[in-house]
């Protein structure tokens, strides 16, 4: 096969020239400034830097939780920049699955509850909700706690059922701020295993935000930020 006929995909986000800042008062603070790159499909991304330089927002821009002051930011081929609010919810309930640093469970309710919630979005019926919610937990090794609620769970087994939460729509993207920010060191290292298995057996991309080497480097990249710019690139 030639050159000319092999195809590259496009990369499953793509960002040119992002710019993002906040108010203060009268101030305007930049927290972002002009930020382009790729992330390739099935990329296990880290972002790293100090606080406040920008990580967490990035984060959130790619996520569509905000929106950037100008630039484009592209995911799964959809420009999400240009998005009306309503679109744009629909659009993060099928095509982002968040994994957040305190699991952000509803506590009256189980965990096969908690796994089910962005399922009662779609048109799915009661029988495939099922479904796919018992496979989520299967997955993340918790097929015999859905009966259980957060109380009833340690922090690394709160934080496996955020993650079947946030895989259960089979999201075009996984993004994780801080996920094993509240976690001992050795249910931290069981969510970065959960993690780099969802990413090389299921092809997840996963962008995730950490200030912790160790977590970092189950990542394949390390891209770091500092006071709003992107810098380096490890791999």
């Amino acid at each position: 096969m030639t050159d000319s006929l092999l195809t590259i995909p496009p990369p499953i986000v793509q960002l040119r020239n992002v710019t993002k800042s906040y108010r203060r008062g009268a101030q305007v603070v930049p927290v972002l400034q002009g930020i382009t790159f790729d992330i390739a499909e099935g990329e296990f991304l880290a972002l790293m830097g100090p606080s406040g330089s920008g990580k967490s927002t990035l984060l959130n821009l790619i996520a569509g939780i905000d929106k950037a002051d100008s630039g484009s930011i592209m995911v799964g081929g959809v420009e999400i920049t240009t998005l009306p609010e309503t679109e744009l919810a629909a659009w993060r309930g099928i095509n982002v699955g968040f994994i957040f640093q305190f699991y952000n469970l509803i506590p009256v309710l189980t965990a096969f509850e908690n796994v089910e919630l962005p399922l009662l979005l779609t048109p799915l019926s009661r029988n495939v909700r099922r479904e796919h919610v018992e496979m989520a937990l299967r997955i993340v090794g918790l097929a015999d706690r859905l009966d259980h609620r957060p109380g009833q769970l340690s922090g690394g087994q709160q934080q496996r059922v955020a993650i079947a939460r946030a895989v259960v729509t089979d999201p075009t993207i996984l993004v994780a701020d801080e996920p094993t920010g509240d976690l001992d060191r050795a249910s931290a290292e069981e969510i970065l295993h959960l993690m780099d298995r969802l990413n090389r057996e299921s092809g997840k991309t996963v962008i995730m935000v950490t200030h912790d080497p160790r977590a970092a480097e189950k990542a394949r990249t390390i891209r770091h930020l500092e006071k709003g710019f992107l810098n380096d690139v490890s791999a």
